[in-house]
Order: structure tokens, then C-alpha cells, then sequence
């Protein structure tokens, strides 16, 4: 479904501020996979992810989504195939805009926002009440009004309005509330299996990783170090994936915000 061969970024290539941010690497992921990621900063998470979502173009090697090549297409074409969520509640929907006129857009409903009908405004309706957060009774509200959980809540709807062949969630529950996180990971993990949407999830938090999705990747140094799934996942815990990780890197994982998270 996505096949990533051989991919390399270097920024700032022959300057003191070199930075070789992904080495040579390869991944495959089968349709209807539900990949976690973890790493330290600078392990080349979010680097990975905008080198499939197109921010820029690798140096080299190849990436195919569902049988297209899409290395050298430009992000906004790319963006048709895939929805991503940032760490920041306030990036993926326009502030300005109602909360009617942003699922509208998303939705590509009617043309013109003003010809939104009244059967994709209740399908809107019926959508938000999942939520459990009153946004069915504010679709006429700037969504620059919502708290930040409201937001990404609502750009989680927005960006698998209509599924996308590939999703991409750069932690994009670390700066919620612990209530709201927990509701907007169900929310995730609701709407992923119901579309059987091929997803790869950045956290920092271990636990979660090896609860959420079939598969957990550990990434250091700009590659993948650990890749495990299936019932060698099944029976991991948080302590074999620190002791697998220092064998597969001769070093410990010295992030404390991966280290302290419950």
C-alpha cells in the first residue's frame, strides 16, 4: 500500500549546519495498517512524515501510495491521497470560517459553501455529536472560538470526511488535556476501523504505542531501528521495547518526555 525504498534528506547539505535527518530508509506498510512511532527528538519522525505528505522532496530513492508514485509530486496533490494532523490543535482548519464552512470544504460538498444542502448539513450534524461536545448546536461559529481539543477534534473529522488512502497523526494529542486526548484517541481509533484507514501515528507515549494500531515502529538517528507486530508485539512491554532498542542502537533512550509518560 506504501512503499518507501531507499529514502535520504540532508538539510543544509556543505554548511556547518549539516544535518543528515533521514539515512537510506525503507518501509512498507499493507493496506489497513495502524502504525505507532516512536523516538527522541531528532530521530526523524516528523521528517518521515513530510517526506510522504511532499513538504519537500527527498534526495533520494522512492515513494509509492497505493500503486502511484508520488516521490516528486507536489504536497497539494498529494494531499488529495493523504490527511495528516499536526501536535498543534491550531494548524488543519481555517479560524476565520464556521464550523459548517470548514467540513464543507473538507467535504467538497456542492460547490460554493452557500450551496451546502441540507443533507450533508445533518450528515455534519449527525458526525459531530460523536463527539460528545455540543459542536452540532455551533455549525454557524468561527472555529477560531473552539478550545484547542474542539479544534483538533474537528480536524480529525475534516481530514477522513472523505478517507484518505493514507493518514498521518504527528502526535496529535500531546497538547490536550488529558481528557480531551483520551477522547480524541477513541475518536481515532473509531474512525480508522470503521474506514480501515492505513494509518501511522507519531506519540511519545510507550505505553500507547504497543496499545494502539498492529504494529510499532522505533526510530533513532533518522532510520528505523525496531519493527514489530503481530504476537512478538502482543506480549511486549514497555521495558522490552527500552531493552530492544538499546541493542538495536548500543545506546539508551535518554528522552524524558518518552520516559515519563504513563
Amino acid at each position: 500500500m506504501l512503499n518507501i525504498t531507499h529514502i535520504s534528506k540532508t538539510f543544509n547539505p556543505g554548511t556547518v549546519n549539516e544535518k543528515k535527518a533521514i539515512t537510506d530508509l525503507s518501509l512498507h506498510l499493507s493496506p489497513g495498517d495502524f502504525v505507532t512511532i516512536i523516538g527522541s527528538n531528532g530521530a526523524g519522525k516528523s521528517t518521515l512524515f513530510n517526506a510522504i505528505a511532499g513538504s519537500f522532496l527527498t534526495d533520494g530513492g522512492s515513494i509509492v501510495l497505493d500503486g502511484r508514485d508520488i516521490t516528486f509530486l507536489p504536497e497539494f496533490k498529494r494531499a488529495k491521497s493523504i490527511g495528516r494532523l499536526f501536535q498543534d490543535p491550531m494548524r488543519g482548519s481555517a479560524p476565520g470560517m464556521t464550523i459548517e464552512e470548514n467540513l464543507a470544504l473538507a467535504a467538497g460538498s456542492g460547490g460554493w459553501l452557500s450551496r451546502v444542502s441540507q443533507k450533508d448539513k445533518k450528515r455534519f450534524r449527525d458526525r459531530l455529536a460523536l463527539l460528545d461536545m455540543g459542536l452540532e448546536d455551533r455549525m454557524r461559529q468561527p472555529v477560531g472560538l473552539l478550545s484547542g481539543g474542539q479544534r483538533q477534534a474537528l480536524t480529525l473529522f475534516m481530514s477522513t470526511m472523505v478517507p484518505p488512502k493514507l493518514l498521518l497523526l504527528d502526535e496529535h494529542t500531546a497538547a490536550l488535556d488529558p481528557g480531551t486526548a483520551e477522547k480524541v484517541l477513541k475518536l481515532t481509533r473509531d474512525i480508522v476501523a470503521e474506514h480501515r484507514i492505513t494509518t501511522m501515528m507519531v506519540t511519545h507515549n510507550m505505553k500507547q504505542a504497543l496499545e494502539l494500531g498492529n504494529r510499532t515502529l522505533m526510530m533513532a538517528d533518522g532510520n528505523v531501528v525496531l519493527d514489530v507486530s503481530g504476537q512478538e508485539r502482543a506480549g511486549m512491554t514497555v521495558d522490552d521495547l527500552l531493552r530492544r532498542f538499546k541493542a538495536g542502537t548500543g545506546k539508551d533512550l535518554d528522552n524524558d518526555r518518552i520516559l515519563l509518560s504513563d
